[in-house]
């Protein structure tokens, strides 16, 4: 089984990266990684190196996660991905998209091509996960044919604006828009690309971070073959649902 992980340029969030990837490798499941332009893709470090001073036990990764990283961007695939426009989807099971609020997620959350990749997935009804900003990916994925988003029709969840807002004006008077990608909040722009605003799910008001033992702490929406989350607190719960999907509808080769 062979699975895509889309990637940006760089920034990307390394939890919602990394956890996804260990699951699946330790699953047998191959992961091929994506780029813009055919070059490691490396995570936001802000959020593996530089951290947040007095506010990192809440913002920084957590170490757990932190291992993950490290070993994912020290593997062979991860240090040869593929350029966006030399990816052929019909040759992977499925798609991961991890999510990332600084500003190098934009290389991938703008570009024609990654676009394209996403809605050849879901036009071949392949499995896809996305988490957080990576949910904007699909929500600009558009048919040519009907000018809707792959996700009309479909559930999902993505950042809410109380986990994007809340980050921002705790970090805002030293850090400006780092935790605004842009001035929209991913909500907003993705319920408008869906058949009706009540297809987006918040999720819990109050949640909670999960873990690999305590995987059930995080929330999902599953629709068919697309699972999404919302943030990095939810990706073990995340990658358990991706993995186990896969494993019942995916044909051994």
């Amino acid at each position: 089984m062979q699975i895509l992980c889309i990637l940006p340029a760089a920034d990307h969030d390394p939890t919602e990266s990394a956890v996804l990837w260990h699951a699946l490798t330790q699953a047998g499941i191959n992961v091929q990684f994506t780029t813009p332009a055919g070059a490691p893709g490396h995570a936001d470090r802000r959020l593996t190196d530089i951290g947040f001073g007095l506010l990192n036990p809440f913002l920084m990764t957590r170490k757990p996660a932190l291992a993950r990283y490290r070993a994912m961007a020290a593997s062979p695939a991860f240090n040869a991905p593929l350029p966006y426009d030399q990816v052929d989807p019909a040759g992977y099971d499925g798609l991961m998209i991890p999510g990332g609020h600084a500003q190098g997620v934009r290389s991938m959350l703008e570009s024609a091509h990654a676009q394209a990749i996403c809605l050849a997935f879901f036009e071949a009804d392949k499995p896809v996960a996305a988490v957080c900003h990576g949910v904007l990916l699909a929500a600009r994925a558009r048919d040519p044919h009907t000018g809707k988003s792959v996700l009309y029709g479909r559930k999902t969840t993505a950042l809410p604006p109380s986990m994007e807002l809340s980050a921002w004006l705790l970090t805002r008077l030293w850090l400006g828009g780092y935790y605004r990608t842009y001035q929209e909040t991913v909500r907003a722009e993705v319920r408008r690309a869906l058949l009706s605003p009540e297809d987006f799910d918040d999720g819990p008001l109050l949640s909670r971070r999960d873990s690999e033992a305590h995987p059930g702490h995080g929330f999902i929406v599953k629709d068919g073959n697309y699972l999404s989350g919302r943030w990095p607190g939810d990706c073990h719960r995340l990658a358990s649902a991706f993995v186990q999907h896969l494993q019942r509808t995916v044909a051994p080769v």
